[in-house]
């Protein structure tokens, strides 16, 4: 039982890490979709205030609540290794 915690233990960490990277990488997307977006499209007004107004509606979008399945999927996996290995 030890084993099992230490190992969801380090797995949520590396799983973490990995997720902060997903999330930087791709909030750094769409920011720079957006200016070029402004620069090519609109090109008057303010381009901070549509950035900030683009990134906004990211955050609240599906594509960044997918970045949970960083969490869900892997240990959905490892739940299902134990299962069969030791009850199968």
């Amino acid at each position: 039982m030890f084993a099992l915690g230490r190992l969801m233990l380090v797995g949520f960490l590396a799983l973490s890490v990995v997720y902060v990277c997903l999330m930087l990488y791709s909030r750094a997307a769409r920011r720079e979709a957006l200016e070029a977006e402004w620069e090519e499209e609109i090109g008057q007004g303010n381009r901070d205030t549509y950035v900030e107004s683009g990134m906004r509606e990211y955050d609240k979008s599906l594509r960044r609540k997918l970045l949970l399945g960083v969490y869900v999927v892997p240990f959905a996996l490892m739940c299902a290794i134990v299962y069969f290995t030791n009850f199968h």
